[in-house]
């Protein structure tokens, strides 16, 4: 018995390795449940919380995955079929991201914006004040509902009239149900119309008209727009802005500031205005007494240009000299905000006529001063000054190609036409209405029979989709002791320019 006993006993022992290895498994399969639990768990309040962070933000819990729009392209099939503008584009303005991030305010030209319309705070703009307006205007503008008409008078210069119309057509599609009903007198040409002293001056004051034009000074009450280069020059072959922008960021990388030629450079039409006849006398070619001002000028023949496809005329291509100088036209050029964006000090020979942004600029900071009454001394002085302080001239250029690239690219572009139309519509006394000769715009209308640039152009810059952001936040006006600052500013900012000239050129033997 007692032998039984101990045989039975080697039997348990045999067997209690194989019981304490599936103790083993069961306790694994254990543990890995309750990882898997907790793994499982964990995530889901992960993404609770995450949930809960972005609703307490108010901001979709989609902001970060790809966006989708809809596509609305060019329908010239359908418009040659029935001549009639697409009806299905959005009418309003929805599905916006009011992150705070995407919201930023406009920059401080936009302030502008105020003093242009100051002149009618007080009385409002009545339709009286409006047709006053239209012996000088090519078009009249009326957007009502969303949808735009224009009422044409005569024909502008080259395209410009067309351009500027789709660049409002852009603005309505970029913005749409955003725009107010409004009508607008538009002048294409180069000089502004309406002096100050017309109006202000008189008893009674009959109220000045309100047109709005590319460019004015500071006696005129001209309202001030984006040009219609912004969308394209066709007759030039300069691109849409946006991608000219794109084409001067590339060109900048092709030679560093400090290899670039050290003299200053200009190209342009010099028959235009007397500013530019006495700029050519500043030549390399054309100096008397064998002096070098420290120019480099070359004019420029757009008959000659087109034959041979504009190959000299590249904007990219002409950021290889240290300086960029800017000069007056017949009134404003065109040419300025291509040569702010090189990387290069501008030297701005002083001008008469602003723009919508140029107010926003100012000497020392975002160009140099250049005087128009001896410009080749001026000129030379710049040079001379830029070279021996390489790291402030870098700087200035840094600083225009900054404000160019940044503050004035196309989403400021249109921000600003809608900020303006906004506070022009706030101002009208009257209830617009389409005139009966009027037909209604749309990008078909404009684009479907273009050819060439035109056409190319007005793809280039089509806006496929409205947008998702809100625009950037107006800033208020200037106070009246601020206006003199910035005035007062600028002025003492050219007169030190002015005293180091002096000082520079007491000390010549020339």
């Amino acid at each position: 018995m007692k032998d039984l006993y101990k045989d039975k006993g080697k039997s348990i022992n045999r067997l209690r390795p194989s019981f304490g290895h599936r103790n083993t498994v069961i306790a694994i399969c254990s543990w890995l449940v309750l990882v898997a639990v907790f793994v499982s768990v964990s995530t889901i309040l992960i993404i609770a919380c995450w949930l809960n962070l972005h609703i307490f933000l108010g901001q979709s819990v989609l902001k970060f995955q790809p966006k989708k729009f809809q596509d609305f392209p060019l329908e010239c099939f359908a418009w040659n079929q029935t001549r009639s503008c697409p009806k299905n584009y959005p009418i309003s303005h929805i599905n916006l991201d009011r992150s705070l991030d995407m919201n930023p305010t406009c920059p401080d030209y936009f302030r502008w914006i105020h003093e242009d319309l100051q002149h009618w705070k007080a009385t409002g703009i009545t339709r009286d004040m409006v047709e006053r307006a239209k012996h000088t205007a090519h078009f009249r503008l009326i957007i009502l509902e969303g949808k735009a008409y224009v009422e044409t008078f005569r024909k502008s210069i080259q395209t410009r009239d067309l351009f500027t119309l789709w660049g409002f057509q852009q603005l309505l599609r970029l913005y749409p149900g955003r725009i107010p009903d409004l009508e607008l007198m538009f002048d294409c040409d180069d000089r502004p119309v309406f002096n100050i002293k017309q109006y202000f001056n008189k008893r009674p004051n009959p109220g000045p008209p309100p047109l709005f034009k590319y460019c004015s000074d500071p006696w005129s009450l001209d309202i001030l727009v984006p040009d219609w280069s912004f969308w394209g020059w066709a007759e030039t072959n300069q691109k849409p802005w946006e991608l000219t922008l794109k084409d001067i960021k590339e060109g900048n990388k092709k030679v560093k500031w400090k290899d670039r030629v050290p003299f200053a450079y200009w190209r342009g039409n010099p028959s235009v205005a007397p500013v530019r006849a006495d700029l050519i006398k500043c030549n390399a070619t054309n100096t008397r007494h064998n002096v070098d001002w420290g120019a480099r000028l070359f004019v420029q023949d757009w008959v000659n240009e087109s034959v041979h496809g504009y190959k000299n005329s590249n904007i990219e291509d002409q950021c290889t000299y240290r300086y960029k100088i800017y000069v007056e036209g017949w009134a404003w050029s065109v040419s300025e905000k291509y040569i702010l964006a090189c990387d290069s000090p501008t030297l701005y020979i002083t001008p008469r006529y602003h723009t919508f942004f140029a107010r926003g600029m100012n000497p020392l900071e975002h160009f140099w001063p250049i005087r128009h009454t001896d410009i080749c001394k001026s000129l030379k002085f710049a040079v001379e000054w830029g070279n021996n302080h390489t790291s402030k001239a870098q700087e200035i250029g840094k600083a225009s190609s900054r404000f160019v690239q940044e503050d004035m690219k196309m989403d400021y572009v249109y921000d600003y036409m809608l900020h303006l139309l906004t506070e022009y519509a706030k101002l009208l006394k009257f209830k617009p209405t389409v005139p009966p000769n009027a037909i209604e715009l749309c990008s078909e209308s404009m684009a479907c029979n273009a050819n060439g640039n035109q056409r190319k152009f007005m793809e280039d810059s089509l806006v496929h989709y409205p947008t998702n952001t809100i625009p950037c936040t107006m800033p208020p006006p200037y106070g009246p002791s601020t206006i003199k600052s910035i005035i007062d500013n600028k002025t003492n900012a050219i007169k030190q320019v002015e005293m180091w000239e002096d000082e520079y050129w007491k000390n010549q033997n020339l």
